[in-house]
């Protein structure tokens, strides 16, 4: 089983789901810019642990 991140894209807010392996793409699908994404993932007991395959909506 390939493991999932969820990112954020720090310009737009767009999340989306990604495996591990294949990191961030160059630019958003949304806004198609040139951004930084943060690791949205839920790790906490809140929004359902790692294994949830949520994302932490405080993020």
């Amino acid at each position: 089983m390939l493991k999932k991140v969820w990112w954020k894209c720090n310009s737009c807010g767009y999340r989306f789901q990604e495996e591990v392996e294949k990191g961030t793409p160059e630019n958003c699908p949304s806004c198609k810019e040139s951004c930084t994404f943060t690791d949205v993932t839920c790790y906490s007991p809140d929004c359902g642990g790692p294994e949830s395959g949520n994302f932490d909506p405080r993020l």
